[in-house]
C-alpha cells in the first residue's frame, strides 16, 4: 500500500481528495474504495469518508497501473450516421463498449479514437470518452457517441430525462404468459456474481421498467420487442430473469434447470434509437438484426 498526502486542506469526500490527489478518475477511486483497497487511518471505509490533508490514506497503487493491451487491433466501425457533433455506430456483439479494471482486449472507444481522435477529451470521464450510454459486451445494435463536448451534455441530458425511445429485439426461452407487459420491478446489484436482481426500494432498488410485446411465439421460446423507459445496467435480462424467461444465450442470467441456447452471443439487439439531435430535430437510428441472430431464428424449430 502507498501511503499518499492529499491536497485539500478542507474535509472532502475520500473518493473526491483521493482523485484530485493521485490524478484519477473518481469512478476508478470508487471502485478501489469499495474492493477495500484504500485505507484511512489503516482501516477500510466508504466512499462519503471525509478527510483532509491530515488524514492518513492509503492505496493499493497496482490497481490503477495501466494494463497492457492485448496488442489486437480494434475493429473497424460500422457506422450509420455522422456529423460534426456526433457519430451512430452499429456496435458488434462480443465488443466492450470501453476499458475495465481487468479487460486487455481492444474496446469499442479504441476503434472511435482512431475513427474520430477528436473525441478525446469529451466526456465527463477520459475512459469514456463521447460515451452517453452503454451496450452489454455480448449485445450488439445503435449506439449514438458525442465528437463534440457540446453535444455530450445534451445527449446526456436527453438520456438522463428519459427523453429517448429504445427499442430492441429480444429472443427469450419459454411462453410468455401475457402478449405485452410492462414490468416495474426495481432492481439493485447483487451481492455476487456481478448481477443485478429484483430488489425493492428499502434494500437500494432503483425504478427500473421495462416494457414488451411479443413478436412471435415459438413453441419454446419468444421473439419479443423490448423498449425500456429507464437506462439500468443489465436491465432487460434482470427483468426477464425475474419474470422467469432467460435471455437466449445469456451465460449470467441463467435460470436452474434451463438448456441454454448456445448461440456465442446474447439474443439481445438494440434495433431502434429516437432521439433529438443538437440541431432539434427528432431522429430515429436504426440497425437491422445481425445475420446471425437471423440464423438462431431460422433454426429454432429445429432445435
Amino acid at each position: 500500500m502507498k501511503t499518499v498526502k492529499l491536497l485539500n486542506a478542507e474535509d472532502l469526500r475520500l473518493d473526491s481528495a483521493l482523485a484530485e490527489t493521485i490524478g484519477k478518475t473518481r469512478s476508478q477511486v470508487q471502485k478501489a474504495i469499495k474492493r477495500g483497497l484504500v485505507l484511512v487511518n489503516g482501516e477500510t471505509t466508504v466512499v462519503k469518508q471525509l478527510v483532509n490533508d491530515q488524514s492518513k490514506v492509503e492505496y493499493d497503487e497496482s490497481f490503477f497501473a495501466p494494463k497492457e493491451k492485448s496488442g489486437e487491433a480494434p475493429a473497424p466501425l460500422s457506422v450509420i450516421f455522422e456529423n460534426d457533433d456526433l457519430i451512430v455506430v452499429d456496435k458488434p456483439a462480443g465488443v466492450l463498449v470501453h476499458e475495465t479494471d481487468t479487460s486487455v482486449e481492444p474496446t469499442l472507444v479504441d476503434s472511435l479514437l482512431l475513427h474520430a481522435p477528436e473525441i478525446k477529451d469529451v466526456g465527463d470521464d477520459p475512459q469514456r470518452p463521447g460515451i452517453v450510454h452503454r451496450l452489454d459486451k455480448a449485445a450488439s445494435g445503435v449506439m449514438i457517441v458525442a465528437k463534440t463536448q457540446k453535444a455530450f451534455d445534451h445527449l446526456k441530458n436527453q438520456f438522463k430525462q428519459r427523453l429517448t425511445t429504445k427499442h430492441y429485439s429480444v429472443l427469450v426461452h419459454g411462453v410468455m404468459s401475457k402478449h405485452t407487459e410492462t414490468i416495474n420491478f426495481t432492481i439493485a446489484r447483487a451481492k455476487s456474481h456481478g448481477r443485478m436482481a429484483a430488489k425493492p426500494v428499502s434494500q437500494g432498488g432503483k425504478e427500473a421498467t421495462t416494457k414488451y410485446d411479443v413478436v412471435r411465439q415459438y413453441p419454446h421460446h419468444a421473439l419479443l420487442d423490448v423498449q425500456i423507459l429507464t437506462g439500468r445496467t443489465h436491465q432487460i435480462r434482470a427483468h426477464m430473469f425475474a419474470l422467469g424467461h432467460q435471455v437466449a444465450g445469456d451465460t449470467l442470467y441463467r435460470i436452474r434447470g434451463m438448456k441454454p441456447m448456445d448461440i456465442g452471443r446474447l439474443f439481445l439487439h438494440a434495433r431502434e434509437l429516437t432521439i433529438t439531435l443538437p440541431d432539434g430535430v427528432e431522429t430515429l437510428f436504426e440497425a437491422p438484426l445481425p445475420a446471425a441472430l437471423e440464423q438462431v431464428l431460422a433454426d429454432i424449430p429445429k432445435l
